[in-house]
């Protein structure tokens, strides 16, 4: 029985809400807290309709740590579990120590004024919170979160050594729109058009942007589809923690309207992240294109089609070389009609909710800060088929 805050009501925190509604004998209290308390109330109306579960709900500016320490002190939770923007992760870490309560996000911080996806401003948490006893789950989505369980589950299981590893995202979805993004346009435009990278023979190697494709056939009716090499951050603690590893990429389709659209809006300036002065008033063009968009949690009905992210592994086990596949597909037609929300939102949703599921319940307990991969990778997996994302596991 234990009480968790949710800082954040966009599609992803929709989704952990209702997900954690789900389970009261673990989730006994919820508090869903935003900067636009209207997104709370609509989310916990419709958890109430879905599961007959009263959500609380309450307004705090995520990027003053003083209003969430004060939140935190007044509601009393067991744990934060955050799927606001990257920009604030260092903000509210900072509220958990102060308050004492125990962490968890899904994506690793940014700066926002320049389009870094690194773990480092994180990890210098780590002697603060094991100092205060304190647990930081780093990176409870899909990727980065669940592609992490899914290499420390096949060390465990079928690996000896893992030498090779490509971690492959598909959306194999439509939502009918010229152009949107599936999840925050700022976050996702942001992370797209950054140089690629890759880890090979003991350093980082660095392409172009989009500049590396290669096609995939992807299981069960999906089909081949175009990929494209970009860095993604769960590679840099992969890299650390995963035994053998001498070469780790990340890839993701993207369909050619897509990429045309990124290209002119790139083109015209439209994805700068650096301040403009427009009529005398300072505006940044990636913010103000996030705003003509279409809304990502409004494309939930829209969608149609299905997800498909796994990891294609190879190694050694027992002095012979061995390839395994472990992935998950996710339809956007059952998202919709389980949580409102489309397959892009359910796969990070879940997942964050697993995570503090497993720190709730004492099974990834341990103060410091810590990646998905760190923990036991069993209960989690366990989980995964219990809650919603069915993995599959093919010996290639």
């Amino acid at each position: 029985m234990s009480h968790v805050i949710i800082i954040g009501a966009g599609g992803v925190g929709s989704v952990v809400v209702h997900k954690c509604a789900q389970i009261p004998e673990v989730f006994s209290k919820i508090t869903l807290a935003s900067r636009t308390i209207s997104k709370c109330e609509a989310i916990a109306a419709s958890v109430k309709e879905r599961t007959g579960v009263s959500v609380a709900v309450e307004q705090v500016d995520a990027d003053q740590v003083a209003e969430t320490v004060a939140l935190i002190k007044r509601v009393k939770p067991d744990l934060l579990l955050n799927v606001a923007l990257p920009y604030q992760d260092l903000a509210l870490m900072d509220a958990c120590l102060e308050t004492g309560v125990d962490y968890l996000d899904t994506a690793n911080y940014e700066p926002p004024d320049v389009a870094k996806f690194e773990y480092k401003w994180q990890w210098a948490y780590r002697e603060r919170f094991e100092k205060a006893g304190l647990t930081g789950l780093l990176g409870s989505g899909f990727d980065p979160g669940v592609t992490n369980v899914y290499c420390a589950y096949a060390l465990k299981h079928f690996f000896d050594e893992i030498h090779t590893l490509d971690i492959i995202d598909c959306n194999a979805g439509d939502h009918g729109q010229h152009f949107a993004t599936n999840f925050n346009p700022e976050i996702n435009i942001r992370e797209i058009t950054q140089r690629g990278r890759y880890w090979e023979h003991g350093e980082w190697v660095e392409t172009d942007p989009l500049s590396w494709s290669m096609s995939y056939d992807f299981p069960e009716g999906i089909g081949p589809k175009k990929c494209f090499l970009m860095y993604h951050e769960e590679l840099e603690s992969l890299v650390q923690n995963i035994k053998g590893l001498k070469r780790a990429r990340f890839w993701m389709t993207f369909s050619e309207n897509y990429l045309t659209h990124l290209r002119v809006l790139e083109n015209v300036g439209m994805t700068r992240i650096d301040p403009v002065q427009y009529q005398g008033a300072e505006i940044v063009p990636i913010q103000f294109l996030k705003a003509v968009l279409p809304e990502p949690a409004s494309l939930g009905p829209l969608t149609k089609g299905r997800t498909c992210i796994g990891c294609v592994m190879k190694g050694i086990k027992d002095g012979r070389e061995k390839q395994i596949y472990i992935y998950n597909i996710c339809s956007h037609e059952e998202a919709y009609r389980e949580v409102g929300s489309q397959a892009i939102s359910y796969t990070t949703g879940v997942p964050a909710m697993i995570g503090a599921k497993m720190m709730l319940q004492g099974l990834w307990k341990r103060p410091g800060v810590w990646n998905m991969e760190e923990f036991d990778p069993d209960p989690f997996m366990e989980d995964l088929n219990k809650h919603g994302l069915p993995w599959v596991v093919v010996e290639q």
